[in-house]
């Protein structure tokens, strides 16, 4: 029988790959047409949601300690700046490769890691912060993750 911790990641682990799932699924029904669409006047385009999701889950490996990221050319161009600040962004066809590269290293690794590592520290903090918030685990960053990809994948659904 799994123990609390083990369902607890079981779950969440889950709910990530749903909504990887669902991403997947909508931004390989968008053209290219598409991606360059805004999600509301004046707002964000596709292509922008995407390099930033690909960005920041990209960054996961760093922040759960389990390696490196792959395409840290990402960061400055859909990290640091706005869209529509940068001309010369990477092709769709790309990104669609990138997004598959991540979202197929990521559940490998997640899978590799037993359920009391997702409790503790993440990269991102220093003991000191950790032991006063044990909450901000590397679990928490997978939720926050999620909701993030959530949150933006809102956001993608109105190119259409």
């Amino acid at each position: 029988m799994m123990d609390q911790q083990g369902i607890f990641v079981k779950m969440a682990l889950h709910a990530w790959q749903i909504q990887v799932d669902r991403a997947t699924g909508f931004i390989d029904s968008l053209s290219e047409k598409e991606f360059y669409n805004e999600t509301a006047p004046g707002k964000n385009r596709g292509i922008y949601l995407v390099g930033h999701l690909i960005a920041v889950h990209d960054l996961m490996p760093e922040i759960l300690g389990f390696g490196t990221r792959s395409y840290p050319e990402l960061q400055s161009i859909f990290l640091e700046v706005p869209d529509k600040t940068i001309s010369n962004l990477p092709s769709v066809a790309v990104l669609k490769e990138a997004w598959t590269s991540v979202h197929q290293r990521l559940p490998t690794e997640f899978n590799k890691m037993p359920a009391e590592t997702w409790f503790k520290r993440h990269e991102s903090m220093t003991d000191v912060d950790f032991e006063k918030d044990p909450a901000r685990n590397k679990l928490s960053v997978l939720l926050t993750r999620t909701n993030h990809l959530a949150y933006h994948l809102g956001q993608i659904r109105l190119l259409k």
